[in-house]
């Protein structure tokens, strides 16, 4: 027997014996080495695919081509809202929630392979041009929409400012139809607010950064307008597609003193969140009605859930939309960042938002107001030998007083909102005439 042998043989005795003294593996870390093994196994199922594809497709693609392509199937096929966006669609969202960016102004989700509107966004090219919260566009300038994912779909839906697409939209209770519609820097106004009356109304378009900043000056403006004669504020949360999850936080403060906002709850009982109100509300207790709508969605849900839930408003409208899941934006190491959905919202009273929604408190549904004219009528004034109202203004009739209100009601559009008015003004009217304890 030659030394390397002798060398070798003499290696093999001193190392087998002490892999002896080794324990067996427990049933968990063999679980663990068998999963492992598997998820080796479908890489490389995964690099054969990937490797076919590369040689043999009828077209040639990139590398880059199909990582991406792969990556955004894994993400679309977990949840309507988690993508893969590469560095150029990464770039243009850090714009969409900065408040500006270019496209028709929609927010919009899939579902059964269709492009579903969560809502118009206001004073944009698809607001003007009628579509609805709810629509279903199926076609992109003649191309199905089936089969796109939801990045595809919006790629296609941008475009250079000035140029047109056409869409097929299909709408419950009306045949399908075509719309052209002319692209357009989007410029989102967070925050639009006038006084009616002595009541501030505030309409919140969506949860971009400015947001919050626009709610507090806005409630400042109606302190400055009216002073102590505030009656109260409505919140019109309607067609708001949602944004950011710490303005919603924070607009919720500022109409609560304190308790629980909301919370997020992961896979992992350790990643729970909660967000709890501080004391100071910006209204002094005002009433506050929040109108909602089937286009109320996410950070919507959020504001209306919270102040439901404390008894702080009337919600008034028809059910939200139902979006409770939270998405979370990864940037990756290379370039783009992915949205991952990674939490579900509840409401302070442990209510879940997702495919549920929000149930308004008063259900009033969007209507048409007519005015009808009324048959002339014989009243008091008209009788022979009538006693005058000494009181009355001289100058200003019966006929005059009646006609200022039909002019007031010509005027008005919106039911959910004038009912929301009422309501307030029902509230403010009653508050000083309720004694407590009788």
């Amino acid at each position: 027997m030659n030394k390397r042998l002798l060398h070798f043989s003499a290696f093999v005795l001193l190392v087998v014996p002490t892999l002896l003294l080794v324990p067996p593996k427990s049933a968990s870390a063999q679980e663990n080495q068998a999963n492992n093994e598997e998820t080796y196994r479908l890489l490389n199922l995964f690099g054969d695919v990937f490797e076919r594809v590369r040689a043999d497709f009828v077209e040639e693609l990139t590398d880059e081509e199909l990582i991406e392509a792969a990556i955004a199937g894994m993400l679309t096929s977990l949840d309507p809202h988690s993508s893969f966006m590469n560095a150029k669609k990464y770039k243009a969202m850090q714009v969409q929630t900065r408040g500006r960016f270019g496209g028709i102004g929609i927010e919009i989700t899939m579902e059964n392979g269709l492009v579903k509107v969560v809502s118009p966004i206001d004073e944009t090219p698809a607001h003007r041009a009628g579509i609805m919260a709810g629509d279903l566009i199926t076609q992109l300038e003649g191309e199905r929409v089936l089969g796109l994912t939801l990045a595809q779909a919006v790629e296609k839906m941008r475009g250079k400012v000035g140029t047109n697409i056409k869409l097929r939209v299909r709408r419950k209770g009306v045949e399908d139809f075509d719309v052209t519609i002319t692209r357009a820097i989007v410029k989102i106004r967070a925050v639009r607010s006038h006084m009616d009356g002595y009541v501030g109304y505030l309409r919140i378009t969506s949860f971009s950064s400015q947001a919050s900043d626009g709610v507090k000056k806005a409630i400042g403006k109606f302190r400055e307008e009216v002073g102590e004669k505030l009656q109260g504020v409505i919140i019109d949360l309607r067609n708001n597609p949602g944004g950011l999850l710490d303005q919603a936080v924070k607009i919720s403060d500022m109409f609560l003193e304190q308790g629980e906002i909301v919370s997020t709850r992961s896979r992992q009982v350790e990643d729970t969140s909660r967000f709890n109100a501080r004391k100071g509300d910006l209204t002094n207790g005002l009433p506050l009605v929040v109108l909602i709508n089937g286009g109320s969605a996410s950070a919507s849900e959020i504001v209306a859930g919270a102040l439901q839930d404390h008894k702080r408003a009337i919600l008034l409208g028809t059910r939200s939309f139902g979006k409770g899941s939270v998405q979370t934006i990864i940037p990756l190491s290379t370039q783009g960042a992915m949205r991952l959905t990674t939490a579900r919202y509840y409401t302070p009273s442990g209510r879940s938002i997702q495919a549920v929604g929000i149930e308004p408190d008063i259900v009033v549904e969007l209507a048409n107001i007519e005015s009808l004219a009324s048959k002339p009528t014989t009243r008091e004034a008209d009788l022979r030998g009538a006693l005058e109202n000494s009181a009355a203004d001289p100058a200003k009739g019966i006929d005059d007083i009646t006609k200022g209100d039909k002019s007031k009601e010509s005027k008005r559009q919106d039911y959910q909102l004038e009912r929301a008015q009422d309501l307030i003004r029902g509230i403010d009217l009653f508050s000083d005439k309720i004694v407590v304890g009788q």
